[in-house]
Parts: structure tokens; sequence; C-alpha cells
């Protein structure tokens, strides 16, 4: 019995963490610069606005991993895409630039993403404050019935993350094989034998949020044990 629980401890840290680490993975293994690249992802991305005709929409450097903002229409690039000569920093750049593209569009993918991001942001606020009381909250009162709704608070605050990164996923597949690749390929800025690897590096970049999703998920699991307890 013991032997099967542990079993099942380890398949769910591998399919809660699995997807993180491949993601990584996968980001590294294609991150090293390459001479025979004309230019940096940055430099990449800069061409990619200007060739889709994307005005006002700039590049810059971030320390919170690469994303597109919409509200300041800026493709921010960590430094190592930024500043990279490697096929995940060209295929990152490619696929944030898919971002822009989506919201110059005004695709209603990236519009409800945002719509949702802004209340999750909201929520994730409050979430902060309700687990830093709970614990305290629980001795105080020790009731059942106050630690079922603290409970029941939590998961719907968890949810709501989740329904965040359900509803990114098709937004950031999209701006990958939607966008990035074909742009990629029609405009032979990528050897036809690089091409599978960026395969590789664009899917990795959707994903990112699925490991998002699946650590929340097991956040969700820990208070919906605790409410059955």
């Amino acid at each position: 019995m013991h032997i099967l629980g542990l079993v099942l401890i380890l398949l769910l840290g591998a399919a809660i963490f699995g997807p993180q680490l491949w993601v990584r993975h996968v980001l590294q293994r294609h991150g090293a610069d390459r001479p025979d690249f004309p230019g940096t992802g940055s430099e990449l991305a800069e061409h990619l606005i200007a060739e889709h005709g994307l005005d006002g929409v700039k590049v810059q450097t971030t320390e919170k991993g690469d994303h597109y903002d919409p509200q300041t229409r800026t493709v921010c690039l960590s430094r190592e895409t930024h500043a990279g000569k490697s096929l995940t920093a060209v295929a990152v750049a490619a696929h944030e630039v898919g971002h822009a593209l989506q919201h110059a569009r005004n695709e209603k993918g990236l519009k409800l993403r945002q719509s949702l991001v802004g209340v999750a942001a909201a929520i994730d606020t409050v979430a902060s404050a309700f687990f830093i009381a709970a614990p305290v909250l629980t001795v105080i009162v020790r009731s059942p019935l106050a630690l079922l709704a603290m409970a029941g608070i939590g998961i719907a605050l968890l949810a709501v993350r989740v329904l965040v990164h359900l509803v990114t996923l098709p937004v950031e597949f999209d701006a990958s094989f939607g966008k990035a690749l074909p742009i990629l390929r029609a405009g032979n800025y990528l050897q036809e034998s690089d091409l599978s690897d960026a395969r590789g590096v664009l899917r990795a970049a959707a994903l990112t949020y699925v490991a998002a999703a699946l650590t929340s998920l097991l956040d969700l699991a820990r208070w919906i044990r605790l409410l059955r307890w």
C-alpha cells in the first residue's frame, strides 16, 4: 500500500513538474548562439515589427520573462532573448511578435485573455492576503464550518488562475504555430534544417503556461484535500 502511494506521488510529481522541466530543457538545448544567424532576437523582433507594419510597437528588455504587453504595445524580451543569436532567441522573439500581430488584428482570444488577466491580477492580490490570513484564522476560529468556508474561498481563487491559463493556451499556440512559424518559414529566416527544432522551441514557449496551470492545479488539489478533511 505504501509502495502504491509512493508510485502515485511520483506520477503526480512527474505530471506537474515534468512539463516545466521539459520546457526548460528545450529552451536551454537550443540556447547557444549561432554564428550563422545574422541578428539577435531583438533585431529580428524589430525587423518583423517593421515588416508587418506594427506602428507604435516597441522592443525592450525585461527581467519578468519574455512576453508581449498590450497595454504599452511592447515586445518584452529577456536579456538572453534580446541579445542572443540562438535558435531559442529567434523563435521566442517571433512568438512574442506573434502576440503583437494578434493585438494589431484585434483577435478575440487575446482580448479575452487580457480581460481575464486583469481580473486574475485583482484576485491574486486578494488571494495573497487570504492565504496569509487563513492559517491564523483557522487556529483562532477552530470551527469545521469556518475551515470549509476558507477552503472553498481558496479553491475559488485558484480556479480563476486555472481558467486564465486554459484560455491562454489557444492564444499561445496561435502565436507559435499560426503566426511565428509561418513567418519564419515564409521569410526564410531559418534554414529548412532548423525548422524542426524551431517547432520544438515554439511548442515549449506555448506550453510554458501549461506548466503554470499545472502548478495552480497542485495548489487547488491541496485545498480540495483540506476541504475533504
